[in-house]
């Protein structure tokens, strides 16, 4: 079965479209028009699956020529010589896919770079590192320039720099000095030859990672409708939290307030779940205990009556929670999820500091 394109703001017609699919079947052009015509057809609601199965231009194969081709653009409006443009059309768009972590003036200087040293992808993304961790420099290190050889031969210096080992710091040194441009700095790399005294290198600190493990970690944020007495209206003007995964960030359409709730299953089963506040004594059946504040969370998408389970309905214009013992002939306006009660803290200071025990 062929797959349509999906409906996109991107208007492109049929004809437009088998066109550019004939020209990426029997590659026309270069790599620059393969990847413009990538992603034109994404654009116009074609996905990387349909365009691979038309012409075998595999989902990766198609990001890295729509990148690089974006890249490629970025040399023209810097100004690039046509030699550079052309030594990159035929074909290194695995070398401007590299650039794409730089800007327009630091992708220009770093592709006439690659392209004087010669450089293949391995070494043109090292290259892009390179520029990019030497702009961020406040000040330029002394006896380096700004030029894009003099940030490539920097790291290699510092590099060098830190080796011990006699045999690596002489082939770092002689990277550095494959790529400096200025006097300076290739003055600066050779004081290494006779300067045998590794400087102490620091390793950079472990990234503190957690990974959410299970779904009783990811919080359920829940919009509150507030606290009882409610009407119908109030309960039909909160809109649904929108989540985006993987970490359900909640987007709230508008003003109002949340709870988070803990992912429970009951919790992340409920299709759209609202909560409401009221004390324990307004429940249908009376919970053990003295009175208390509780949180009720329903699930507005819950209509169907259930004989195992409690609802909220509306009566004498409020709303209100009751078990039916067989189908009602009034509306449901949702199911009772859970009843959540406070927990009881002896000594909130006891959540926030350590145990003391006395001796």
């Amino acid at each position: 079965m062929e797959e349509k394109p999906q409906d996109n703001s991107s208007q492109l017609s049929q004809e437009g479209a088998e066109e550019l699919l004939r020209s990426l079947i029997y590659k026309e052009g270069t790599w620059v028009d393969w990847g413009k015509a990538c992603l034109q057809l994404q654009k116009a609601g074609y996905n990387s699956q349909t365009i691979f199965e038309k012409t075998g231009f595999q989902a990766s194969q198609q990001n890295l020529i729509i990148v690089a081709a974006q890249v490629y653009d970025s040399l023209v409006k810097a100004g690039v010589s046509e030699e550079t443009l052309s030594y990159y059309r035929g074909p290194k768009s695995d070398v401007l896919y590299e650039l794409r972590i730089l800007n327009q003036e630091q992708r220009a200087a770093a592709a006439q770079l690659a392209q004087e040293k010669k450089l293949e992808f391995d070494s043109a993304k090292e290259v892009a590192k390179a520029i990019q961790e030497f702009s961020r420099f406040s000040q330029i290190p002394a006896g380096f320039t700004n030029d894009p050889g003099d940030a490539v031969a920097y790291q290699y210096w510092k590099r060098a720099r830190q080796k011990k080992d006699l045999q690596e710091r002489a082939r770092l040194i002689a990277q550095a000095l494959k790529f400096a441009r200025s006097e300076s700095a290739r003055e600066a790399i050779e004081k290494l030859l006779s300067d045998f005294t590794a400087a102490p290198s620091r390793t950079a600190p472990l990234i503190p990672i957690y990974r959410l493990e299970a779904e009783e970690e990811i919080a359920r944020i829940i919009p509150v409708v507030g606290t009882l007495p409610l009407t119908r209206q109030d309960l039909e003007t909160i809109s649904p939290v929108q989540l985006r995964e993987p970490f359900r960030i909640a987007h709230l359409a508008k003003d109002g307030s949340v709870v988070p709730l803990p992912g429970w299953q009951a919790v992340l089963k409920a299709e759209d779940p609202v909560a409401i506040l009221c004390n324990s004594d307004r429940l249908p059946t009376p919970l053990p205990g003295k009175a208390e504040d509780v949180l009720v969370v329903v699930d507005r998408q819950a209509t169907q009556w259930d004989v195992n389970s409690y609802f909220l309905i509306e009566r004498e214009g409020q709303l209100t929670f009751q078990w039916f013992e067989e189908a009602p002939d009034i509306l449901l306006l949702g199911q009772v999820v859970l009843v959540l009660r406070p927990k009881k803290i002896l000594d909130e200071n006891n959540i926030i500091e350590p145990w003391q025990m006395d001796d």
